[in-house]
């Protein structure tokens, strides 16, 4: 078999194969992007962290960006709305050599962060957005690659996508990534790859790799992706949440080899074991053991786990508690087909968009908007 996409190759970093972990705010701290890495190969970014807090030297925020020794590239994600506060951060990146490379998340869809112009509502705002961009490549001064992740736009009538993408070339981000979905979409639906292959044609010309995302719950589903839509590489989200592994079944997919096969439920519980000791390592035996409590649901998604065992992982302290109920989980199972397709993680739907009042008035930001957008900057993860 031949290989399905060539490594992403910007300077400073070349991502191999073009996959790439989406962030995910309690999801892929350090401890999970380490599992990753044991079981395939990419660019695992750090959970989204706010330039705010960031410049302020927040403490949960030191915690989230920080990364293990041997960790490489180190990639971190910065949610900001405002040109200075990222030109700070990203700064401080670069002097301080905390990170190799930077991408900025434009995709949050949740209502909070919306109604005050942030997140997958601040595109619509061109001058903001470029201005965003732009201070953010400035600050990097090529040391480091700067990225772009983001929406098709805030609905169906007012995309910004297109848009947005030309001018995240025109500054020179190293990629964009686009989630297939806009914001009143929320995680509903299916996402629109045709936007993809849009997005690639409008800025393939101009030298800027495109990156998709959405409803890649598969190795297949990548391939297709690329496949159909000529994008440059994928960005991996709710598909891999308790399926680490296909991490390493993307890699096979993507240099062309036979796919390693899923693995059997008594090795699930291994990893899900391992995950478990990652998260103490990382965060402390109080927080690790909590930590673990969300995932048992996708690591064991479609078998037959009795009803107690599930809420005792759901509960547990310790890692006798945990070893206790793992025994009581009947290895012999075949794997479900749920096990392996379809969506994991927020499914929910269509709803209406909150935003500033007159927001979408005007492509620009003018006059009292302008002191709504620093309470957009909130600790909070979308995509």
């Amino acid at each position: 078999m031949s290989e399905i996409a060539p490594p992403i190759q910007v300077p400073g970093l070349q991502v191999s194969p073009p996959v790439v972990l989406a962030p995910m705010a309690g999801i892929t701290n350090r401890a999970y992007r380490r599992l990753c890495r044991e079981q395939g190969a990419g660019l695992f970014v750090s959970e989204m962290v706010t330039a705010r807090a960031f410049t302020e030297r927040d403490v949960k925020t030191h915690r989230i960006t920080a990364f293990d020794p041997d960790e490489t590239p180190r990639s971190l994600q910065f949610y900001s709305v405002d040109p200075v506060t990222i030109y700070e951060a990203v700064t401080r990146v670069v002097a301080e050599d905390l990170a190799d490379h930077v991408d900025l998340n434009f995709g949050c869809p949740v209502a909070k962060v919306t109604r005050k112009g942030g997140g997958s509502a601040l595109p619509w705002k061109l001058d903001l957005f470029s201005d965003i961009v732009a201070a953010a490549v400035a600050a990097a001064d090529a040391k480091i690659p700067v990225t772009v992740k983001m929406r098709k736009g805030i609905d169906d009538e007012h995309l910004t996508y297109v848009d947005a993408g030309k001018i995240a070339a025109s500054h020179g981000v190293a990629w964009v990534a686009l989630h297939g979905r806009t914001a009143s979409q929320y995680y509903g639906g299916s996402a629109d790859w045709d936007a993809i292959a849009i997005l690639k044609d409008e800025l393939g010309p101009l030298g800027t790799p495109v990156l998709g995302n959405g409803d890649i719950w598969t190795a297949a589903d990548a391939v297709r992706m690329v496949r159909t839509t000529g994008c440059d590489g994928v960005v991996v989200g709710r598909g891999c949440l308790g399926r680490p592994w296909l991490f390493g079944q993307l890699a096979d997919a993507f240099q062309g080899r036979p796919l390693r096969a899923d693995p059997g439920l008594k090795e699930i519980i291994s990893i899900y074991r391992r995950h478990a000791e990652l998260l103490v390592a990382a965060l402390g035996d109080y927080i690790g053991m909590r930590e673990i409590r969300k995932h048992h649901a996708w690591y064991f998604k479609g078998y037959s786990v009795r009803r107690e065992v599930r809420s005792g992982l759901g509960q547990v302290e310790t890692f006798d508690d945990m070893d206790a109920l793992l025994e009581q989980i009947d290895t012999n199972q075949e794997q479900p087909e749920t096990a392996t397709s379809g969506p994991r993680g927020r499914t929910s739907g269509a709803r209406s968009v909150a935003l500033p009042h007159g927001w979408l008035d005007s492509r620009s930001l003018a006059g009292k908007e302008a002191g709504l957008i620093p309470e957009a900057e909130l600790a909070t993860s979308g995509g």
